[in-house]
């Protein structure tokens, strides 16, 4: 490619896709691609990853082979890119072998500019044969950190990658995942790429998303509490079984809320019927399993819970990035619990990975847990696991909310003794009750009343105890023994702290966080940031627009925000454009949508403002 190549790239940028400008990061990448160099990006979900081999693939010769994981996925990519006209396909078993062979001819009658294709389509022979004959230009991999084989979302299929790129005659290779650490960066380098690639790693940040977690009360009350907060949009609710994530559902769906379940032991055909229903209507809330989320491609996903805690950081992190791919304002809730905790460790040590992995599963848990428990800005916690380092964010709960910082050494002390006083043989009920002096059966029947520690900590209640205790294990105090039902023992820096040569400072529990002023006006100023002040009768305008938008989609057969993405909508709100000439100055209006949908839209405006006339 030539660097007219790259002028021809930012004109489809304007023309096809309808976008003003490249997204921070992607000028960088485009170049390093044009330049014929290869490629691992790692940049946030939401950062416009695809247009770093999409654009390229529609300037220069030769198809451009993407490999995706997911059949969804790549369905959806390749209608959405269809509806902007441009030429796409996949190569995937639901397409039926009839299905397979338009493609192949399409392939042959160089037709396509991008063709997306599973792993394991890309290890047959007649697909590499075919593909080699037609030319491959580009060969860009999604999802690249399935190429981890100790990573949170390793697939095996990824490791034939390699041996793929060799049959195709050694293309160009670009690789984008938007989670992968240190290590998982030289996995991927050393399976994917034969040329040692230019690396961009863009950050981890994603400010449009607000972080929240809070320990496990009512979990069904506090989902509900959370979601109430977003009525008509669409979200993820993840939980930990099959059973949550249908009663889950069934509460949402009884409380008003249009609601569908999804895991892996449903029936194959009303999975994916719950998730076409997800992708392509506006306001549904799928309750889900970790089974479902990679290969969401859903711009306008408003809200993501996880109604018990993730696997690790890194899963929560990706978890999390499926909302406000838009670059819309989004938030996020965790709730968490000692026991989730303790199963999820017990689950690591009964697996049958390898002990190094063990120990990295580990880590990542324990980063979590330290998040989860963080006592200051959560945005600064979680990067700092990516080797980021921010200033507050003033888009989590612990900045918004704010929190009081204690030096918790006494309750520290307090807790750890009452381990140590009952040989370190008790369950965190059992030890909470001791220090709130609480004569329960098991207490007496061990004599624990007559112990020292026995109601030394009564001035607190046990809701507070066992956030001393989940903090006590976030800061590697002490640890449960997962084997033997949770049972808490006192960890070297624990006998620092009990010795009092190590200070404890924790976040104090008894302050209930309350709305402050300044989380209103941080509110306030992330809506003006992420989508303009909307003026009186506006909201009534984008209402129109939305249904006029679902009423076309469902028509098509296809995704609402396939038609026009939510932020084009506020645009149209916001600037009322009245000519075709207008709506292209809207974001995410380029000539095959307009040819196709302009006239429409612009009824439905001129409409609207003759009825507020």
């Amino acid at each position: 490619m030539s660097s007219n190549d790259l002028a021809a790239a930012e004109e489809k940028l304007h023309r096809v896709f309808g976008f003003a400008d490249f997204r921070p990061g992607q000028r960088e990448i485009l170049e390093a691609v044009v330049a014929g160099q290869d490629v691992l990006a790692v940049m946030p979900t939401g950062a416009g990853k695809s247009l770093c081999y999409q654009l390229p693939a529609l300037v220069r010769d030769g198809v451009t082979v993407v490999v995706s994981p997911l059949i969804a996925l790549m369905r959806d990519q390749v209608e959405a890119l269809r509806e902007l006209g441009i030429g796409a396909a996949a190569l995937n078993s639901a397409n039926g072998a009839a299905g397979n062979a338009r493609t192949f001819e399409m392939l042959r009658e160089q037709r396509l500019s991008l063709l997306y294709c599973a792993p394991e389509r890309l290890a047959l022979a007649d697909t590499r044969s075919a593909l080699a004959a037609a030319g491959v230009g580009l060969l860009a991999v999604d999802e690249a950190h399935c190429v981890a084989k100790w990573g949170h979302d390793f697939r095996a299929e990824y490791l034939t990658l390699g041996e793929a790129r060799a049959a195709l005659g050694e293309p160009q290779t670009v690789a984008f995942t938007a989670t992968a650490d240190a290590a998982t960066r030289q996995e991927i380098v050393a399976s994917l790429f034969k040329r040692e690639p230019k690396v961009f790693v863009h950050g981890f940040d994603r400010p449009n998303l607000r972080l929240a977690m809070a320990a496990k009360e009512n979990t069904g009350r506090q989902i509900l509490s959370f979601v109430r907060g977003h009525r008509g949009e669409s979200g993820i609710i993840y939980r930990a079984s099959r059973k949550k994530t249908e009663d889950t559902a069934a509460m949402l769906n009884e409380a008003g809320f249009r609601a569908v379940p999804y895991h892996a032991g449903m029936e194959p055909a009303e999975r994916t019927r719950n998730q076409d229903l997800f992708q392509r209507e506006d306001g549904v809330i799928v309750t889900a399993t970790i089974a479902f989320g990679m290969g969401i491609d859903k711009p306008d996903v408003r809200f993501v819970c996880h109604g018990d805690l993730p696997k690790d950081i890194e899963s929560y992190y990706q978890e999390i990035g499926r909302a406000g791919r838009d670059g819309l304002p989004a938030d996020t809730l965790t709730l968490y619990g000692l026991d989730d905790i303790r199963v999820r460790r017990l689950q690591i040590d009964e697996s049958e990975a390898a002990e190094e992995q063990k120990r990295a599963q580990r880590q990542r848990l324990n980063a979590l847990v330290t998040l989860c428990e963080a006592p200051r800005c959560r945005r600064q916690t979680l990067l700092a696991y990516f080797g980021e380092s921010v200033e507050p964010c003033g888009n989590c709960d612990l900045c918004l909310e704010g929190v009081a910082v204690i030096d918790g050494t006494i309750e520290a002390q307090k807790a750890l003794s009452a381990m140590i006083r009952t040989g370190e043989r008790f369950g965190t009920e059992h030890l909470v009750s001791l220090l709130i002096g609480e004569s329960t059966e098991s207490i007496q029947r061990f004599n624990h009343d007559r112990l020292p520690t026995f109601g030394v900590g009564k001035e607190r209640d046990k809701r507070e105890w066992r956030a001393v205790l989940r903090q006590i294990n976030a800061l590697g105090l002490a640890t449960m023994d997962i084997a033997e039902y949770g049972r808490w023992s006192v960890a070297e820096r624990g006998w620092a702290v009990l010795r009092g040569k190590e200070r404890v400072e924790m976040r104090d529990v008894r302050v209930t966080p309350r709305q402050t002023k300044k989380e209103a006006a941080v509110r306030k100023a992330r809506v003006a940031a992420g989508a303009e002040v909307m003026a009186d009768g506006d909201e009534a305008l984008l209402a129109a627009l939305k249904a006029l938008r679902m009423r076309i989609a469902r028509a098509m057969g296809m995704a609402a925000y396939m038609v026009f993405p939510d932020r084009t909508l506020l645009d149209f709100a916001r600037l009322k454009p009245s000519t075709p000439e207008a709506m292209r100055a809207c974001h995410g209006v380029g000539e095959a949508k307009l040819a196709r949908h302009g006239a429409a839209f612009l009824e439905a405006i001129r409409n609207h403002q003759a009825g507020a006339a």
